[in-house]
């Protein structure tokens, strides 16, 4: 693995699930890891519902814009986590691959993307211990 590894959010809209890990990766992690978030049917807009969830914890997403997945940012990437985009997500020998099984913030109110976004937050914190194992800050 490179000096500064790279991580791939995938979720299918990449206005939720897939913003909220690369929210809470770029603010645990700084600049010691790469991090990337795209959908495999890009939304128009992030979810309000998950920038909400997500500055009740201090982390501002609003300026984030859905991005289209592209085999590019999968090459680019050591780690592809994806979020419920399944069969979708192009695959590369050699990278490690997780499925993160989350509930979709879609039209869900504050009360439910709240537990959504706690469980994000505990993964986050284990996948930067298992590719920061040496200086892994727990925040």
């Amino acid at each position: 693995m490179p000096d500064r590894p790279s991580v791939l959010f995938v979720c299918v809209h990449n206005a939720g699930r897939s913003q909220m890990a690369a929210g809470f990766l770029t603010e645990l992690a700084g600049d010691r890891i790469d991090v990337r978030s795209a959908g495999s049917m890009p939304g128009d807009q992030i979810n309000p519902t998950a920038v909400e969830a997500m500055r009740e914890v201090g982390i501002d997403i609003a300026g984030e814009q859905p991005k289209k997945l592209t085999e590019d940012a999968v090459i680019a990437s050591d780690v592809v986590i994806t979020m419920g985009c399944g069969d979708e997500c192009p695959y590369f020998p050699g990278k490690r691959y997780e499925d993160w099984v989350l509930e979709d913030p879609a039209g869900q109110g504050i009360e439910a993307v709240r537990p959504i976004r706690d469980e994000i937050r505990t993964r986050v914190e284990d996948l930067i211990a298992s590719l920061l194992p040496e200086g892994a800050d727990r925040g």
